[in-house]
């Protein structure tokens, strides 16, 4: 690969200081098809700080409807030196009139080029590689034709017809039945025909490998190819044979003549076919810049169509999200109700038991407060009654006394002695009635019910 030369190689002088949004190349040729490929220094819209790079179908207003391009390509940047600078991955993309230009929208990121000895006196090199690029024409391959049971395209119906005519009995042992492999496997042989049928010099050993690889699951599904294998074993051996010294000198002597004598020819209307190619090419540059100012207009309109495709998008999954946000908020709503309306219910089912409990208390204290009420007035009765007991018993005893007194003046110390004694009993009394005003007020404080 590092061997192989480009199809094409771009020079530009001053890179830093252009100022264009885009800067296009030559028309080139490759592969029979022709292309230019465009550059943009500062990136394209959706580029976010890349540069963007993108190859396109030179002529494509001035094809066939329907036609097609498959190809693989790649591109390398280079300094003035030829050091690789950055190399992009393989493109792998069909071109064709709805979609004439691939690339890479974010090829190398721009800060590389800010970095001091990264481009050389301010030159970048853009070298690009393809593979393929034949022109097909898809209106006419999309039509198929019955060949022996095979859905081939209008393009393979003289190959296979040729093989099945050779060769009738190729496929009286083909074991799948679907018409899609089968058509798979009528394109993979005729693949390994035309590899075979090449020179067998031009082939490479990975090469014969693959259709050696190829012949034997072929061979596999059914198909008669002793024919084709035997072909492949020459084909191998040929490319094995050294070339003889002799021969190949007398070859070039040969050769060598036949271009001195055709060289002689040409030269006479050299001259002549070279103006006649100046005048061509000069017709097709105004043509080529006209297609691709045409072409720049599309690719613009293009990049407009893209970024509003995105920006929708964008919108539609922003509203996606509101919406499902939304949804949630609606069940989160729901489930906060039904959480709230159970909150409720057991707040209500505690609040009456609160109040049951409550009104068993009220009803329990009203009736201790009852019972203590009617105990505090049992007191006080029998408080009374120890007090008339001993106001008659005081009235009892000053009648005995003034009767004693009257009876016994002379008795004195009798007397002082029942005087004593009365006082005693009235301080107890006394005493009786303070320890009978503190229980009370106790009990009172307290709150519990006295009982004797």
């Amino acid at each position: 690969m590092k061997n192989r030369k480009p199809s094409f190689r771009f020079e530009i002088d001053n890179f830093s200081e252009k100022k264009a949004n885009v800067i296009s190349s030559k028309t080139f040729e490759s592969s029979g098809c022709e292309w230019f490929f465009a550059v943009f220094p500062k990136g394209d819209r959706l580029a976010d700080g890349h540069l963007s790079l993108y190859l396109q179908v030179a002529n494509d207003t001035t094809l066939q409807p329907g036609w097609k391009r498959s190809i693989n390509f790649y591109f390398v940047f280079l300094n003035q030196s030829g050091k690789e600078l950055y190399k992009t991955g393989l493109g792998q993309n069909s071109f064709c009139a709805e979609n004439p230009a691939w690339g890479f929208q974010k090829a190398l990121p721009l800060s590389k080029f800010q970095e001091e000895g990264f481009l050389e006196k301010d030159k970048l090199i853009i070298e690009v590689y393809i593979n393929g690029g034949e022109v097909e024409d898809v209106s006419n391959k999309k039509k198929t034709v019955d060949i022996n049971g095979f859905q081939v395209f209008a393009s393979q119906v003289t190959k296979v017809g040729k093989i099945f005519t050779e060769h009738p009995d190729i496929a009286l042992d083909f074991k799948p039945t679907k018409q899609e492999v089968k058509t798979a496997y009528m394109n993979v042989l005729l693949r390994v025909i035309k590899t075979l049928n090449k020179p067998p010099k031009s082939l490479s050993e990975t090469r014969l490998n693959k259709a050696s690889s190829e012949l034997s699951e072929l061979m596999n599904v059914g198909f008669k190819l002793d024919w084709l294998k035997l072909k492949l074993d020459e084909v191998t051996l040929e490319r094995k044979k050294p070339d003889a010294d002799g021969s190949k000198v007398q070859q070039l002597e040969e050769r060598v003549k036949h271009l001195e004598l055709k060289l002689d020819e040409v030269n006479e209307s050299r001259t002549q076919q070279v103006e006649e190619r100046v005048k061509k090419l000069e017709l097709k540059l105004h043509q080529a810049s006209f297609s691709k100012s045409l072409s720049d207009d599309a690719n613009e309109y293009r990049a407009q169509q893209v970024e509003e495709r995105v920006t929708n998008l964008e919108l539609m999954e922003v509203g996606f999200k509101l919406a499902s946000l939304n949804t949630k908020l609606d069940e989160f709503s729901l489930e906060r109700k039904k959480t709230d309306e159970k909150r409720g219910k057991n707040l209500a089912l505690m609040e009456l038991r609160l109040n049951t409990k409550l009104g068993d208390l009220e009803r329990k204290t009203s009736y201790d407060t009852s019972v203590f009420d009617s105990r505090i007035e049992q007191m006080e009765k029998y408080g009374m009654g120890l007090r008339f007991k001993l106001e008659s018993l005081i009235t009892k005893l000053d009648e005995i006394s003034k009767e004693r007194k009257k009876a016994d003046d002379a008795d004195g110390y009798l007397v002082q002695k029942h005087e004593e004694s009365i006082k005693n009993i009235e301080m107890m009394i006394s005493q009786v009635k303070v320890e009978l005003d503190k229980k009370k007020d106790k009990t009172s404080d307290d709150g519990f019910l006295l009982v004797d």
